[in-house]
């Protein structure tokens, strides 16, 4: 008998030691939800020093977060964006809005790009091995948005089975439609108002969003139509996304939200002044009122492509030189460098330099990574041309040059470059230009260039088609324009010669 006692003291004794630590980790785990918990981190610290909280977001999720006009100037309006203003303030600091595609938002609160999510992001499972998430705020269901002429076609999930359906890429929506519609055909797509105009021009059949979205979108287009989808969501429901570990600010985040829901204020205030927003919006705005915008999105481009035509001339004729050179360190440099960029899409470049380099570089601002980025790649492709233009010309040109005393430097300087660049002149234009239009591709981490804003008309209008004409005439006459100018210094060098 005494032997059975022992051993079932012993038993207890074993399991208290095995059950501490499962309910102490139970704790730490419950406490991502709990205000209770004692943050040791700095996080807090750093936001209130800085005296700003840069929030990101994906301003095209009416009436979550969407655009409008004040005092000719974007306005970044909604009631996350008014949750997001009310946090801020609780901090005693000033609320940064920082807009980017909605599948970048993840990684640029990772990499400290920005301080918190606000942007419709349902906590899920998955992404909390990303990040760490507030309590929600807010719950709501999901509808497909269809074109009202359609409304007999598509009633429930499985009749969208053969055709084409759209969802956010990156958002809980699109994970929706790939697990439980299969036998959609799923299109993706990274602004919902990119997917609202394939729905509109038949390139998709129909759009799985948020309720509160599908019926902004619906109030503001007679021709589309909004119906409950039915399919479960594995969601707390959406919350304020922070960097892992960054306990100090998520806890104090969890205070405003306890206040906000204490006082129904999203439900009584924040949502009808966004919807105000909208209808006042609906009213005033026309495409032609956006020329500010446009105008804004003008400058951006040419600054970008005017700094990254001089910096990728220069890095191109350096390596055009190393490739060209004797020593077989610098030729092997240049060709790497040369093969890895023209090998690698500049979107990607793009977003490595952003994310990649400024995880290190924290500071660095968005049109600095993308003017980075747009040069370098620049610099790949003008580095080609001028080593075929160098090697276009004659060797009895370099030969004649050193027999009348000149220097290997002077022979370049004053004999091999000004023939290259007459010979060159044509496909450097073409680069240049080139170069113009792919600064679009910057709007992709938030820079203010032309699609950028192009993208904000189309968020604030509720217009899609209409923009994009505007942005390509703008494109076109700036092509057209930079073609003269290439042409005009064509025909003086040509005159000279």
């Amino acid at each position: 008998m005494k032997h059975i006692k022992a051993i079932v003291m012993l038993l207890i004794l074993c399991a208290s030691v095995v059950i501490a630590p499962l309910e102490a980790f139970a704790a730490s785990t419950d406490s991502s939800s709990s205000s209770t918990v004692t943050a040791t981190d700095d996080s807090l610290k750093k936001i209130k020093e800085k005296g700003t909280l840069v929030v990101g977001t994906s301003a095209d999720y009416p009436p979550y977060e969407f655009t409008t006009k004040s005092d000719g100037d974007t306005e970044y309006v909604g009631f996350e964006m008014s949750l997001a203003r009310k946090f801020a303030k609780d901090l005693g600091v000033k609320c940064v809005i920082k807009n980017m595609d909605f599948d970048s938002l993840l990684v640029a609160v990772e990499t400290h790009k920005v301080d918190v999510v606000i942007a419709g992001m349902n906590a899920t499972d998955e992404r909390k091995k990303s990040v760490d998430f507030s309590d929600p705020y807010y719950t709501g269901t999901n509808y497909f948005l269809i074109n009202k002429t359609d409304k007999n076609k598509y009633k429930s999930a499985k009749d969208f089975a053969g055709k084409n359906l759209g969802a956010q890429t990156g958002s809980l929506q699109y994970n929706m439609v790939k697990n439980n519609v299969s036998k959609a055909n799923l299109k993706g797509l990274a602004k919902l108002t990119s997917l609202v105009i394939a729905l509109q021009s038949h390139k998709v059949d129909g759009v799985l969003m948020d309720q509160a979205t599908a019926k902004a979108f619906v109030s503001n287009n007679p021709g589309l139509m909004a119906f409950p989808s039915k399919l479960k969501m594995q969601t707390t429901g959406v919350a304020m996304a922070f960097p892992k570990g960054a306990d100090s600010l998520r806890l104090d985040a969890n205070k405003t939200i306890a206040k906000v829901k204490a006082d129904n204020t999203i439900n009584k205030k924040w949502i009808p002044q966004a919807a105000k927003y909208m209808e006042t919006s609906k009213k005033t705005n026309t495409v032609a009122s956006y020329w500010n915008l446009f105008a804004k999105g003008v400058e951006y481009t040419l600054l970008i492509t005017v700094v990254a035509v001089v910096i990728g001339f220069v890095l191109g004729t350096l390596l055009a030189l190393m490739r060209l050179s004797d020593s077989k360190i610098l030729h092997g440099i240049a060709i790497c460098y040369i093969e890895f960029i023209r090998g690698t899409p500049m979107l990607v470049q793009i977003m490595f330099v952003y994310f990649g380099i400024g995880a290190v570089i924290q500071s660095l601002p968005a049109i600095v990574a993308g003017i980075i980025a747009v040069s370098v790649n620049s610099g790949a492709y003008v580095a080609e041309v001028i080593r075929s233009g160098i090697q276009s010309l004659p060797v009895g040109q370099t030969e004649a040059a050193r027999s009348l005393g000149m220097t290997k430097k002077q022979t370049f300087q004053y004999v091999i470059l000004p023939q290259a660049m007459r010979n060159i002149w044509p496909a450097l234009g073409n680069e240049f230009i080139t170069l113009l239009k792919d600064s679009s591709l910057v709007s992709t981490i938030g820079v203010g260039e032309l699609m950028y804003q192009t993208q904000l008309v189309q968020s604030d209008t509720y217009k899609g088609v209409l923009p994009l004409f505007v942005a390509m005439m703008i494109y076109f006459v700036l092509t057209f324009t930079l073609t003269r100018i290439m042409n005009y210094f064509e025909g003086r060098m040509k005159h000279a010669h």
